[in-house]
């Protein structure tokens, strides 16, 4: 066998790797996500809002899920409420946060997700799946680096914490609504963000490309 079967090798294993990584992904029990905005009233603020907050979805165990928001970035900017777009949800359980911070789960005004209409699939809340931050909204928000916010679900019977984790961006989403921007303004976003399905094709399609190139190359 020559030695440029072997110098090819490493290229095609790091190419076959990434077409895995792109169809494949491994049951998780914990999990991150950033916001992606939807309401673009002012290009900044949406920065802004990207870049601080995120929702990170762990198991707390007794066929319930946390999720857990929080915040970075000296930016301001707060978050006031959120809302569910679910599939693996039963109910809201429970509400808990950092001090400073008070929210009420199972109402929000306004009701459903600023923008979500403009979003496809159209963003639905589920009944009683939102929460918001008690007046002064402002300051018993989700404000700061050092505030939380973890909201409880039950499970449907049947459904794990790594089910939530996968249907995240299809079966189910999570829209928050930011306000307090230094603008004045407010955005919408929701998590996962969006991704265009023409740029998902694009990648694979690449990744199939490459290696079939290589394939070319050894023929």
């Amino acid at each position: 066998m020559s030695n440029l079967y072997f110098q090819k090798q490493p290229l095609r294993r790091v190419v076959g790797f990434a077409i895995l990584v792109c169809v494949l992904s491994a049951p998780a029990s914990a999990a991150t996500f950033s916001f992606g905005c939807i309401t673009n009233n002012l290009a900044g603020d949406c920065a802004i809002g990207e870049a601080a907050f995120q929702v990170e979805i762990t198991d707390p165990g007794g066929g319930d899920v946390d999720f857990t928001f929080t915040r970075t970035g000296s930016d301001d900017a707060n978050l006031s409420e959120v809302y569910f777009d679910d599939g693996t949800l039963l109910g809201l359980s429970s509400v808990a946060s950092s001090a400073g911070v008070v929210f009420t789960g199972g109402s929000a005004s306004p009701p459903d997700l600023p923008g979500g209409n403009s979003i496809t699939p159209v963003f639905n809340v589920t009944a009683g799946f939102l929460a918001e931050a008690n007046n002064p909204a402002p300051k018993k928000g989700v404000n700061d680096n050092t505030d939380w916010l973890t909201l409880t679900f039950e499970l449907i019977n049947g459904a794990t914490v790594a089910d939530t984790i996968s249907a995240m961006g299809s079966d189910l989403r999570i829209g928050i609504h930011v306000t307090a921007f230094e603008s004045g303004g407010s955005e919408s976003l929701i998590a996962p963000p969006q991704v265009p399905v023409p740029a998902a094709v694009w990648l694979f399609g690449s990744a199939l490309g490459l290696l079939g190139w290589i394939r070319s190359k050894e023929a």
